[in-house]
């Protein structure tokens, strides 16, 4: 049997939502060192991290800012932007995370996309990446339609730019396979320069 070795990572997440804490979790277990940046750390929940405590960080950020995102990102492997489209900004965020990038010389980049409500903006953030971000390592993951809290069990389907259904027309992942997804993209370095979605 032959097995992949992991080298452990310093990832950064820009956002500490139900996309982020379950990517930061993910992470963690898999034994990288996980930065979380919040504009408020304080509404980061600490205690479901406790035994992770050496290997996690919670610090204050703002991926809308360039020289923001340079500081926090300097000397990390990897940055991923798990921020909310519904926030407003995903645009903003888009060029200030590909300008702050380069600043910090890190090259592997991985967008937390959006389908339903939020595939517009997101939409528009994905063209600022394929038209600026072209020295940047980036991968650019939507989920399915309906992505919702459950059960890690490690297995998804990758699929293109076309949202993907099971047999029975739904487009459905858990936020738990879909941080999956995205480490795997992460330690595998697969996807690159792509938009990907993940469902069941």
């Amino acid at each position: 049997m032959i097995t992949m070795q992991i080298t452990r990572m310093q990832i950064v997440i820009f956002g500490g939502g139900a996309v982020g804490d379950r990517i930061a979790r993910e992470g963690l277990a898999r034994g990288h060192q996980v930065t979380v940046v919040m504009r408020d750390p304080a509404q980061f929940e600490y205690a479901q991290f406790a035994k992770f405590d050496n290997r996690l960080a919670v610090v204050r950020g703002d991926v809308s800012d360039p020289s923001s995102v340079a500081t926090v990102a300097m000397g990390a492997d990897a940055v991923v932007n798990a921020i909310s489209a519904r926030s407003g900004s995903s645009l903003t965020a888009a060029h200030a995370l590909i300008a702050g990038a380069q600043r910090a010389g890190v090259r592997r980049v991985i967008i937390v996309g959006g389908a339903g409500a939020d595939a517009i903006a997101q939409r528009d953030a994905l063209d600022i990446y394929l038209a600026e971000a072209g020295a940047l390592d980036w991968t650019y993951i939507s989920p399915a339609e309906a992505i919702f809290p459950g059960k890690r069990t490690g297995t998804y389907r990758v699929g293109g730019d076309h949202l993907l259904t099971d047999a029975n027309g739904h487009s459905r992942i858990s936020y738990e396979d879909y941080a999956v997804a995205v480490l795997d993209a992460l330690e595998r370095r697969d996807h690159v320069r792509e938009r990907i979605t993940v469902a069941y």
